[in-house]
C-alpha cells in the first residue's frame, strides 16, 4: 500500500539529529562557586575577521559585530550564524557573529523549540550539544579533569532536568560522557540510564582525539560499551565528533569537506564491524548521525568480501565469526536528511536500519520545510516503509513512549 502524499496522512517525524545551543546558565547554575570564573560562561564581545586556512576556520576578537562567546579555561569560542542558521535565508547563512537575541529562540529555549517543531511536522527531537562539541570533546581536551567531569555531569543534568523535562518525551535526552576515562564514562551512562536516558554521544574515530581505538588490545572502551549494552543506551556518532573533518588539501574550499563528511562515518562503521565489540556485546546499538546512507551498501559488500577472501592475513578471522554485514543489520542505524541514492537502494541499506533528521538549526537543516522534503523523497514508498524511516525505527531504537500499539519493544 502506498501512502497518500498529504500533510494529513504523512507520519509525524521523529528527528534523530538536531542541535541545541546551550543557554548561558547551563554551567553557571550548576558548578561549585570556586569554578564560576573558570568554568564555561557566556561573554559578549566583538568578533573580528574569520578566515578559512589549512582546512580550519580561524578567528579573533576585535573590531566587528557583537558576538556571544563561550569562555572556558583558556578557551574562547565564538557563536556563529552557521550553528544557528534557522530562519535566515540561505544566502545569509555565513560564518558571522551572532548573539542569543539575534538567533531564533528555538535554538536554545525548549518551549520555543517545540513551537518550531510543530510548524515542521516534527513530534520528537534528539539534539546534539554545541559548545561541548558533538561528543563532549571540549571537556576531554580540558586541563582540569575534575572540573571537566563536573561540566559533563552538569550538561547531562541540564539535558534531563531542564531541556527535556516537561515536554512529554518530545525532546529526547542525549548525554555526553568523560571520554578520557572509560570507567567514568560507563558510570555516567548508568547514572543517566537510571533516570530514563537511552542515548549517549561518542566519537566516530576516537584516535583523532588522541584516545584509544575500538581495536585497542587492552579493551579500553569495553567498560563503556558494556554499560551501553546493559542499559540499552544507543551510542550516537555525529559527523565531526572526531574533531577532524575529511578534505583533500589545506587549500580546498569548505565545500570539499562538506561534500565528504560521510567519509568519517564510513571509516567508523568499518572500524566497529571489524572490532569484535559487536560480537562480545551483541545488544549494543550504534547510530550514525548526519552520515547519510547511500554509501552503506558498498561498504557492507566490501567488508564481507575482505572478510571472506583475506582471512589468512586480514587480522579478524579469529574474532569476527560471521560476515561483517550481519552485524550492521543487527547493531547499526544510519541517518539521513536528503539521500535519494540511499532510498533507491533500501534493500541493501535495510529498511529497519535507517532514520530521518531535520538538522535544526544548522545550515543544512530542512526546517521549516522538512515535511515537503520528506514527501518529495519518500512519498512514493509504501506506507509501512515511510512509517519506519521517519518514525518507527527511532521509537524502537531509543525506546520512546510513542505508538505502543504499533512499535514492538526492542
Amino acid at each position: 500500500m502506498t501512502a497518500a502524499n498529504t500533510d494529513e496522512t504523512f507520519p509525524k517525524i521523529i528527528s534523530v539529529d538536531d542541535h541545541v545551543l546551550e543557554p548561558p546558565n547551563v554551567w553557571q547554575d550548576r558548578l561549585p562557586a570556586k569554578y564560576q570564573e573558570i568554568g564555561p560562561r557566556s561573554v559578549r564581545a566583538k568578533l573580528g575577521e574569520m578566515v578559512f586556512v589549512g582546512g580550519k576556520f580561524s578567528y579573533s576578537a576585535g573590531e566587528g559585530a557583537d558576538c556571544d562567546w563561550w569562555y572556558y579555561e583558556d578557551l574562547k569560542i565564538p557563536t556563529t550564524r552557521l550553528s544557528a542558521a534557522a530562519g535566515f535565508p540561505r544566502e545569509e547563512v555565513k560564518i558571522t557573529a551572532i548573539t542569543y537575541e539575534e538567533m531564533r529562540k528555538g535554538c536554545w529555549d525548549p518551549v520555543a523549540r517545540l513551537e518550531d517543531m510543530d510548524v515542521n511536522h516534527v513530534e520528537a527531537s534528539l539534539s546534539f550539544p554545541s559548545f561541548p562539541r558533538f561528543c563532549g570533546q571540549t571537556f576531554t581536551e580540558a586541563k582540569d579533569k575534575d572540573l571537566a567531569l563536573l561540566c559533563v555531569q552538569a550538561y547531562n543534568d541540564w539535558q534531563v532536568d531542564e531541556w527535556c523535562a516537561g515536554t512529554g518525551g518530545r525532546l529526547i535526552p542525549l548525554i555526553i560522557v568523560p571520554l578520557w576515562d572509560a570507567q567514568l564514562a560507563a558510570d555516567e551512562v548508568r547514572r543517566n540510564a537510571a533516570r530514563g536516558v537511552r542515548a549517549t554521544c561518542f566519537s566516530e574515530i576516537p584516535p583523532f582525539l588522541g584516545l584509544p581505538s575500538v581495536h585497542d588490545k587492552d579493551g579500553y572502551w569495553e567498560p563503556f560499551v558494556e554499560a551501553c549494552a546493559e542499559t540499552g543506551t544507543v551510542i550516537n556518532m555525529h559527523i565531526g565528533s572526531s574533531s577532524k573533518m575529511p578534505s583533500t588539501s589545506a587549500d580546498a574550499p569548505p565545500a570539499v569537506g562538506s561534500t565528504l563528511t560521510f567519509n568519517n562515518a564510513m571509516m567508523s562503521m568499518t572500524d566497529w564491524l571489524f572490532s569484535g565489540l559487536l560480537v562480545k556485546y551483541p545488544k549494543v546499538k550504534l547510530a550514525y548521525s548526519e552520515g547519510q546512507i547511500g554509501w552503506i551498501p558498498y561498504i557492507l559488500e566490501r567488508a564481507d568480501k575482505v572478510w571472506e577472501d583475506n582471512r589468512a592475513w586480514g587480522g579478524v578471522a579469529d574474532k569476527i565469526p560471521d560476515p561483517p554485514s550481519s552485524y550492521y543489520f543487527k547493531n547499526m542505524t544510519g541517518c539521513f536528511f536528503d539521500d535519494v541514492h540511499g532510498l533507491n537502494n533500501l534493500d541493501a541499506v535495510g529498511v529497519d536500519n535507517i532514520t530521518f533528521e531535520t538538522d535544526y538549526p544548522h545550515s543544512d537543516s530542512t526546517w521549516p520545510h522538512t515535511l515537503e522534503v520528506a514527501k518529495k523523497l519518500m512519498g512514493h514508498l509504501p506506507e509501512d516503509t515511510i512509517y519506519k524511516i521517519v518514525r518507527g525505527n527511532a521509537i524502537k531504537l531509543f525506546e520512546l513512549d510513542f505508538d505502543k500499539d504499533r512499535v514492538p519493544a526492542s
